[in-house]
């Protein structure tokens, strides 16, 4: 057929990796605009944690969000989802104060839910079992990429223009990525320019166990699947990382630092590079691993582990003298966070069904960001007194917690319809 692209299934995870960028990009703007914007609008530490949280308890809809898109389809749903966070974005620009801003922040995690949701379905329709870690890694790049963009680009628009434009800049990006959207997904099944041989070679991939059954999800069912908890968990107790560096580490090298606006611009996006990393480096180490004989699932929970390890150099961030150490220890941090998040969140994908994937997405999501809401909130009220060290150890310490957590609960799909 003419006009077909090869391997177009990359193309598309580069797609979602796009819309993934602006997503992080959209949420990350108030973070670093936070010194400014507080200054103005007298907005205190802990009023910023109400609105950090607001964001998070929006967020934690994201059950609902992915139950969406596995019921009206991931097409229309994704683009609906994407038009409203650009939309919310632009309103931040109109903010007066600390209680309008949590609206809008509470508007924006609920929209802007979807993401992960999304992007693992896409990932579950594109890609066959083996390829599937690095098309979640390729993906999780946005996460990384636009908070790394975040800093320069919105320190810009305050230096040239003002706070509100880094807004409206920021909300305008999510629309035009819409527009891209609808021009060029459809499902590998639909899609007229992908050939057979390809897709072919996506639909032999993939388990027979893990087809879409046709019927909506089970939400009750999926409470009693110990599978789901063997992911919730590990993200609840992983995320407060990424909320940690996301939405306070403009206002930890501000306060705790001393830096300027213009030193956040030259640092605050570091971490974001080296988690960038570690999007790829946490599949390959499961490829490496499955290449050498390890089951699939097996090979994740040693992704994980390896990444909770790494995880402990939190521990110091707080306790050097130095700031650009801090910041070193602060991208190792980043590397070791999506080393294991990009690894537990492709799971989903690995154990529950293609028309499951959303829902447990989201269902998982619910936790991880109710993680992030209160480890957010106990920042905003404690930080004042206690300072951020002791965060950072406690940030050192989850993630093994989770590791252990992911091989007492998971089970193989598949060795458990053999059991049965």
């Amino acid at each position: 057929m003419a006009g077909q692209i090869t391997r177009l299934r990359w193309w598309i995870i580069a797609l979602v990796m796009l819309g993934t960028i602006i997503n992080y990009l959209t949420r990350s703007t108030l973070s670093v605009a936070a010194p400014t914007l507080m200054t103005q609008l007298d907005i205190s530490t802990q009023e910023y944690s109400y609105i950090t949280g607001a964001f998070q308890i929006g967020i934690m809809l994201q059950p609902v969000a992915g139950y969406l898109l596995d019921v009206i389809g991931l097409k229309l749903g994704f683009a609906i989802f994407a038009s409203c966070w650009g939309v919310i974005t632009m309103a931040h620009g109109l903010a007066t104060g600390w209680v309008s801003l949590a609206g809008l922040r509470g508007l924006l995690g609920f929209a802007e839910g979807t993401a992960h949701p999304g992007g693992l379905k896409v990932v579950a329709e594109w890609f066959p079992a083996k390829e599937r870690g690095l098309a979640g890694g390729i993906y999780n790049i946005g996460a990384s990429f636009g908070s790394m963009l975040a800093p320069p680009l919105v320190v810009w628009a305050i230096l040239f223009y003002n706070w509100r434009v880094a807004f409206l800049l920021t909300g305008a990006l999510a629309l035009v990525w819409v527009v891209l959207w609808l021009l060029f997904y459809q499902s590998p099944r639909q899609h007229r320019r992908i050939s057979a041989e390809e897709r072919d070679y996506i639909i032999q991939g993939q388990e027979d166990h893990l087809a879409a059954s046709g019927e909506k999800p089970s939400i009750l069912q999926l409470l009693r699947n110990r599978n789901f908890w063997g992911i919730a968990l590990p993200r609840f107790l992983a995320d407060p990382t990424w909320g940690t560096l996301t939405f306070w580490l403009p206002l930890y090298l501000s306060t705790a630092r001393g830096f300027d606006l213009t030193q956040i611009a030259l640092f605050a996006w570091l971490p974001f590079v080296a988690a960038d990393l570690g999007c790829l480096f946490g599949p390959m180490v499961a490829l490496w691993l499955q290449r050498r004989g390890v089951p699939l699932i097996d090979a994740r929970r040693w992704a994980f582990t390896l990444g909770a390890v790494l995880m402990t150099s939190m521990f110091f961030v707080g306790g050097v003298a130095s700031p650009y150490a801090a910041i070193a220890l602060l991208c190792l941090g980043g590397f070791a966070h999506q080393t294991l998040s990009v690894t537990v969140i492709t799971m989903a994908s690995d154990l529950f069904r293609k028309n499951e994937v959303g829902t447990v997405a989201g269902m998982a999501g619910t936790f991880a960001n109710f993680g992030v809401l209160a480890f957010s909130l106990a920042i905003g009220a404690l930080v004042t007194t206690v300072g951020y060290e002791p965060f950072f150890i406690v940030l050192g310490l989850l993630d093994l917690v989770g590791a252990a957590l992911l091989w007492i609960l998971v089970r193989s799909p598949a060795s458990q319809e053999s059991a049965a």
